[in-house]
């Protein structure tokens, strides 16, 4: 059984599937390997519309695999920073893919699960879920998913969180941002099908460098900020994309890139 499942659809809608759900798709160095050559794949293809992470059974991810962790603890210092070099690279590669990410959350995420949510651009959890981050309960810490999850949830979550390693609920979670909606179970294949189609409607250039531009803004209001803007916008503006936008908006008619 394949530890992580892909599929695409004729519109281009990519899902990765973690697929261990008898160890609550807890990852290991190979699931790891398995995500990023698979994100990295999806994101250097044109035709790849959006990516969608999701997992199998009762749990989205319990982060680190147990037995995987125990490995660890007999590694050396540089095998350890290796291994660690590894989850930090996964991570980068989804946060940073040129595509719209959507995290489709149906059970409960601890540790590094919360990272992958916290990387993804769009989150939508079941009603039932709970989120936590417990690793200072194994005398560890949330080092590679923290840029993540503080810039999802801010710092001030972050600190009581981090150290407290409590468990909270999804409406709790999507109060301090690590959520974008939270629906009933039932729903929550038709939430994500919403946002599919609101997805498939933008021009695919544009929204690669509107994620990127994301990252740009949140630098110091500075002249040198202000120029780079005007320049993205100018460019955008002048690209075949942004005229065919333009264009069909005029002629009321769709653009190419929307599903018909």
């Amino acid at each position: 059984m394949d530890d992580v499942l892909h599929s695409i659809d004729p519109r281009g809608v990519a899902t990765l599937t973690l697929n261990r759900p008898d160890r609550h798709n807890a990852f290991d160095d190979a699931v790891i390997a398995s995500l990023t050559n698979a994100l990295t794949d999806l994101g250097a293809r044109s035709e790849i519309r959006l990516v969608i992470l999701a997992s199998t059974g009762r749990s989205f991810s319990a982060g680190a695999d147990l037995a995987w962790m125990q490995r660890m603890a007999l590694y050396s210092e540089a095998e350890n920073r290796q291994d660690a070099a590894a989850l930090a690279h996964l991570l980068v590669t989804l946060d940073r893919l040129p595509k719209p990410t959507l995290a489709v959350v149906q059970g409960n995420a601890f540790g590094g699960g919360v990272g992958l949510i916290a990387c993804c651009d769009i989150a939508v959890a079941a009603e039932h879920t709970h989120f936590a981050l417990t690793e200072v309960r194994l005398g560890l810490t949330p080092a590679t998913i923290s840029p993540y999850v503080v810039r999802a949830i801010g710092p001030r979550h972050a600190r009581r969180l981090f150290l407290t390693a409590e468990s909270i609920n999804a409406a709790r979670a999507q109060e301090i941002g690590l959520l974008h909606e939270v629906v009933p179970e039932a729903g929550l294949h038709a939430a994500r099908d919403r946002i599919i189609e609101w997805l498939l409607r933008g021009a695919p250039q544009a929204q690669a460098e509107a994620k990127a531009l994301v990252s740009l803004a949140e630098s110091p209001i500075d002249e040198a900020l202000i120029d780079e803007t005007s320049r993205r916008i100018a460019a955008r503006r002048a690209s075949p994309e942004g005229r065919e936008g333009l264009s069909a908006f005029l002629q009321k008619r769709a653009p190419p890139w929307r599903p018909k």
